[in-house]
C-alpha cells in the first residue's frame, strides 16, 4: 500500500508515543504526522531549506528530528509535540537521533565528526572522536548502558559512554561505508554497510560478522528490528525492502512505485528510512513521494 505525499519527499518515519507515523520531508523542509485512518498533517518548519531527514521518539514523549542544513552553521535538531510546536536546539551537522538510557537525546555530528548529547534541560554537549574526517551517521541505544554508531567514512562501529568514552571497531571490507544502525533481537547491534552491499552484526565484544547481500550493489541504507524477530532494511539503489534473520537468511521485496505522470516508467522509489507502524507493518519512507506499508 502507497500514502502518497503531495509535493513531498519524505526521508525519516518514525513512531510516536501518540501511535502516529511521523515522517520528514527532507526537500521541502517539512514534518509530517499520519494517524490510522487519517490523512497526513504537515508542520511547515520555519527553514524550508533545514533538509529534516532523521526523526525519532525521545524519553520525553515527543519526536525529535535532525537538520543538517544546506549551508555550514545551519545544522539544528529539533522537537515537535503532537500539536506541532516545535522547538530548537543548534547542533553542528547532526544526522543520527537515538533516546539514551540517560534520558537524554544522543546524536551524531557528520562535520567535523562527533556524538553529541542534549540533556533533558536541553545542555548540548558534543564529545570528538579519535579520527578524523570519519562522518558518524547512525546511531542507537546498546543493550549495554552506551550508544552504538556507524562512521560512514572511517569503514567503522563505535560505542560510546554515558560519560563520553568512545571505542572504534574497524570492519573487515574495505569501503563498507555503514550508515543504518540498530539493537537487534540477539543482544548485538545491526548495521547496514552501504558502500559494500552488506548487512553487519557487532556484538558488545566487538566481534564483526559480515553478510554479503544478493545484490552488492544494491545500497542498503537503513535498518530496524522488526515484530518478527528479524532485521529488515531498506535497499536504495535497488527499490527494494530486504529482510536478514539473526542466521543471515535473506529476503527482498520489491517496494510499490508511484504512477509515472505523462507515461513512461515510473520513477525509482529512493526508500530510506523505516519502522514497525502502530500497524504491526513495516513502513518505509519513499523519497519520490510516499509512504509504503508492506505487506
Amino acid at each position: 500500500m502507497l500514502i502518497e505525499i503531495e509535493d513531498g519527499a519524505p526521508y525519516g518515519v518514525a513512531v510516536g508515543h501518540d501511535g502516529a507515523l511521523w515522517f520528514t520531508l527532507v526537500h521541502q523542509g517539512r514534518v509530517g504526522r499520519l494517524t490510522p485512518g487519517g490523512e497526513p498533517e504537515i508542520h511547515r518548519l520555519d527553514r524550508p531549506d533545514g533538509q529534516p531527514t532523521v526523526i525519532t521518539p525521545g524519553a520525553d514523549g515527543v519526536m525529535w528530528f535532525a537538520e543538517g542544513g544546506s549551508r555550514p552553521g545551519d545544522g539544528r535538531i529539533g522537537r515537535v509535540t503532537a500539536a506541532g510546536v516545535i522547538t530548537y536546539h543548534a547542533a553542528p551537522a547532526p544526522y543520527g537521533l537515538a533516546a539514551g538510557p540517560d534520558g537524554a537525546m544522543w546524536f551524531t555530528s557528520m562535520q567535523p565528526g562527533g556524538v553529541g548529547r542534549i540533556a533533558p534541560d536541553g545542555t548540548v554537549t558534543v564529545f570528538p572522536l579519535p579520527v578524523e574526517g570519519g562522518m558518524p551517521a547512525g546511531i542507537a541505544a546498546g543493550p549495554d548502558d552506551a550508544l552504538w554508531f556507524t562512521l560512514n567514512q572511517a569503514g567503522a562501529i563505535g560505542r560510546i559512554s554515558l560519560a563520553g568514552e568512545v571505542t572504534l571497531h574497524a570492519l573487515p571490507t574495505e569501503g563498507a561505508a555503514p550508515v543504518g544502525i540498530t539493537a537487534g533481537p540477539d543482544g548485538a547491534l545491526w548495521f547496514a554497510e552501504i558502500g559494500a552491499g552488506q548487512v553487519g552484526r557487532i556484538d558488545v565484544t566487538g566481534k564483526v560478522t559480515e553478510f554479503p547481500l544478493p545484490d552488492r550493489a544494491c545500497r542498503p541504507h537503513a535498518i530496524i528490528t522488526g515484530p518478527d524477530g528479524a532485521l529488515w532494511f531498506t535497499e536504495w539503489a535497488a527499490g527494494r525492502l530486504g529482510r536478514i534473520t539473526v542466521d543471515g537468511a535473506v529476503e527482498e521485496h520489491p517496494l510499490p512505485r508511484l504512477e509515472a505522470t505523462g507515461g513512461g516508467e515510473p520513477p525509482a522509489p529512493e526508500p530510506h528510512g523505516l519502522c514497525v507502524g502502530p500497524d504491526g507493518a513495516i513502513w518505509v519512507a519513499l523519497e519520490v513521494g510516499a509512504l509504503a506499508r508492506f505487506p
